[in-house]
């Protein structure tokens, strides 16, 4: 029993982590605040569960999870620009994993840099003795 509240209370943490990762910091829409639930469903077994959401103004969510833990899923939502923003990902013995063009990404390693690891690659230090006089 103690692996399904497991899975229920990780559903809980990752449901609320969405929520809080789709939520914008303007001032809603008309059609925000008079938002809908247009389909949902939420199906929890034994060996795991299947969930999804979607909204009106158009804002959805689907996740699935086994009673190991491991979680897979998407939300969406439309930004402020009207750009269609979605995010994947898992959740597992890895941690949190999302994907998606709308998550920041880090710059390239400078050439520079790339050529002074790939000496010291090819070029590893003398190993060190200890010398006891």
């Amino acid at each position: 029993m103690h692996q399904m509240e497991n899975v229920m209370a990780e559903a809980l943490l990752i449901c609320a982590v969405i929520g809080l990762a789709a939520a914008v910091p303007v001032a809603p829409s008309s059609e925000d605040v008079h938002a809908e639930v247009i389909s949902r469903k939420d199906d929890v077994r034994p060996d795991g569960f299947d969930s999804s959401l979607e909204t009106s103004n158009k804002i959805g969510r689907a996740e699935s999870g086994d009673e190991h833990g491991n979680i897979h899923g998407s939300f969406s939502w439309v930004s402020p620009e009207g750009e269609q923003i979605e995010i994947s990902y898992v959740a597992d013995e890895n941690g949190y994993q999302p994907q998606g063009a709308a998550l920041p990404t880090p710059p390239p390693v400078p050439v520079e840099i790339e050529r002074a690891l790939q000496w010291l690659a090819a070029h590893p230090p003398a190993p060190e003795y200890d010398s006891k006089h």
